[in-house]
């Protein structure tokens, strides 16, 4: 017989689990964050939070900068930790391939590592020595008068010894100086390993270190170089602050001086040098009553508006924009776009490209687009910009449109319900070839969609959907990739197209001729319709083009022909290289090999595939490129191409 304990119901809850997004913060972290954007005072100061207990640096944190008065010179530091492991693989040579970029030296050229005993660090090297790292320091140290320093290796170099005996331990960094900017810096990559073997372990720096100690070690050199700053220098400083369109010292002494919001000057200063410094005070608050961003009360009160802070930032990142823009046009007269419409695509050429938060590796472009504006876009985080060429041809569509796909699936469903037997027949009747290979496209997106929580599979190929699924899978694109998705549409510049023998972007805009994406007659605009007038007249010497008056007829098939004998050049002349035959690809035949390398050519981008006798060039798409050396097998039927991969079912259409 049974006890009365067995027939007793215990509930054991355990913590709730989100089906997506990301993990929620816990509430200690959120208010560090709060603390850190506000600006955390170092530890031992009067109402200051205890000193850290954890780290190195700790006592160092508290030591540095006691010697400095007011009068010493400034120093910015940004510091970011890296978690390797979330961070991706390929995003420590990213970040080291953007910092040695070109144009970042004193005359423009390629930037150059270095470390503490060498002009030329090895930076594969570095990066092999930190594979097996749990996380990496990245700062960014900025002297306000390193225009002054001139040496920055040297001045670069003492900082890290300096931090190196605050830390007790030998550092393995590298370092590129950047003088591309109004503000010349230093981008530091410190490895979080120290020692070697079994007496290895993670570098931990103390926090009070990371916000204040490295900055005021920094000051202390900068100050000892160059002396401290003089009344005249100081005054012209704060006299510069006072116009500025962004979040400045100023700004944040008045936020202190703030009660509720409201600034009281009444009390006289009782030095001079406090009285020039209430005068500038006054003069900031008249500048921001003129921005709408602080109302007086009377003649010593001002109430400062509740958003002051959030509208300088933006101001202040849009002057920044508008800087980087101007210096990527280098003079040509543009609309200058700095955020581009979300229901629009933009076209054109790369004229510049950046991060424009270097410490967090947030690219951007500045397109010179084909309407006749120049547009500043924000890519989303991780996109290579080294497969991004200057002058090269992109698209770039706006973030978290509405899929095709998505529609399809919801045009498709039945009372709520999408079932893929039915999907095929429907294309079946519609005439598709691959009514199987197109469904499976749908079902992809459908994972994809069921694994945030979106959409419920009921059983082998039907799939229950809800009814605002084009709102929800636009929010969780949205939330997947931030930015706008870009696509280089050639790698080629407008010049070198027109007498190219591939089917080139300006030969897809010939054959199109699209009303909404035609050229304007002006700016990059008309650049592109002149290259596209030469690249007419050199199909009319090809045979592939005639001219009628005013009309021009293309050759059937113009693309294709192009495309062909493109391929048919290249693959002779890889054949020649490797010693195995080129095959050309049939339409609607399987091609299959070992993933060998990838060819960039003007019909676009090309992957090679190696049986062993031989070898065929398919189109590329991204879903490959983690298979490199791998056996691959895909099918082209005219412009498009499915890919699969191994003994998966399908990737990419």
């Amino acid at each position: 017989m049974a006890s009365a304990d067995e027939d007793h119901f215990r509930v054991r809850p355990s913590p709730p689990k989100a089906r997506s997004g990301a993990k929620p913060k816990g509430f200690v972290s959120q208010v560090l964050k709060a603390v850190s954007k506000s600006g955390a005072k170092a530890s031992g100061a009067r109402g200051a939070r205890p000193a850290s207990t954890f780290g190195r640096g700790r006592v160092a944190a508290g030591m540095a900068g006691r010697g400095l008065g007011a009068n010493a010179r400034r120093v910015v530091i940004k510091s970011r930790f890296v978690v390797l492991r979330r961070a991706g693989a390929t995003a420590v040579s990213a970040h080291l391939r953007y910092i040695e970029r070109e144009g970042v030296t004193r005359d423009g050229q390629k930037g150059q590592a270095y470390g503490a005993d060498t002009d030329a660090a090895d930076l594969r090297g570095f990066e092999e020595r930190g594979r097996g790292d749990r996380h990496q320091f990245r700062f960014i140290v900025s002297p306000e008068d390193a225009v002054d320093l001139e040496d920055l290796k040297g001045f670069t170099r003492q900082l890290m010894q300096r931090m190196e005996t605050d830390l007790e331990t030998p550092l393995d960094w590298v370092g590129v100086d950047h003088w591309d900017t109004d503000n010349p810096h230093t981008h530091i990559v410190l490895r979080g390993w120290i020692g070697s073997g079994r007496q290895g372990r993670d570098l931990v720096i103390a926090p009070d270190y990371m916000a204040h100690g490295m900055r005021l070690r920094a000051s202390e050199i900068t100050t000892e170089w160059l002396g401290p700053r003089t009344e005249a220098e100081m005054r012209r400083s704060l006299q510069r602050e006072v116009d500025q369109h962004r979040l400045t010292s100023l700004d944040r002494q008045l936020q202190r001086q703030a009660t509720v919001n409201v600034v009281d000057l009444t009390e006289a200063p009782g030095t001079a040098q406090g009285a020039q410094r209430q005068t500038l005070l006054r003069a900031r608050l008249q500048r921001l009553e003129a921005m709408a961003l602080a109302e007086r009360i009377d003649a010593n009160r001002w109430q400062l508006s509740p958003s002051m802070e959030q509208t300088l930032a933006a101001m202040g990142e849009r002057d920044d924009i508008l800087r980087t823009m101007h210096r990527a046009m280098k003079g040509e007269q543009r609309e200058l776009v700095t955020d581009p419409p979300a229901d629009a695509p933009v076209i054109g050429r790369i004229a510049a490209k950046g991060l424009d938060d270097e410490l967090h590796d947030r690219p951007y472009l500045v397109v010179d687009g084909i309407d006749g504006r120049a547009h500043y876009l924000k890519l989303p985080a991780g996109t290579d910009l080294a497969e991004l060429p200057i002058d090269g041809i992109v698209e770039a569509r706006p973030p978290a449109q509405v899929r095709a796909v998505d529609r399809k699936i919801l045009a498709v469903a039945r009372d709520g319900i999408y079932t893929t037997a039915s999907h095929q027949d429907q294309l079946a009747q519609m005439g598709d070839r691959d009514p199987q290979a197109t469904a499976e496209v749908h079902v992809r997106r459908l994972e994809a969609l069921r694994r945030s929580g979106i959409v419920e599979r009921v059983a082998d190929g039907v799939w229950a959907v809800p009814p605002d699924l084009l709102q929800k899978a636009r929010q969780h694109d949205a939330h997947k990739a931030a930015g706008h998705a870009i696509e280089l549409r050639s790698h080629l510049p407008i010049e070198q197209q027109v007498k190219a023998m591939g089917a080139t972007w300006l030969d897809r805009g010939l054959v199109a001729d699209d009303a909404n994406s035609r050229p304007a007659g002006q700016g990059f605009g008309a650049q592109v319709r002149e290259a596209m007038d030469q690249r007419v007249d050199f199909l009319v010497r090809q045979g592939m083009a005639e001219r009628r008056g005013q009309r021009v007829i293309l050759a059937r098939s113009l693309l294709a022909i192009l495309r062909d004998r493109e391929l048919a050049q290249v693959g002779q002349e890889l054949q020649q290289q490797t010693g195995k035959a080129w095959r050309p690809v049939q339409d609607g035949q399987l091609a299959s090999g070992v993933y060998r390398q990838s060819i960039q050519l003007a019909s676009g981008r090309f992957a090679m595939l190696d049986d062993g006798m031989g070898f065929q060039l398919v189109p590329w798409k991204p879903v490959i490129e983690q298979r490199l050396g791998q056996q691959l097998s895909a099918v082209v039927r005219g412009s498009s191409v499915t890919w699969n991969l191994g003994l998966q079912r399908g990737a990419s259409r």
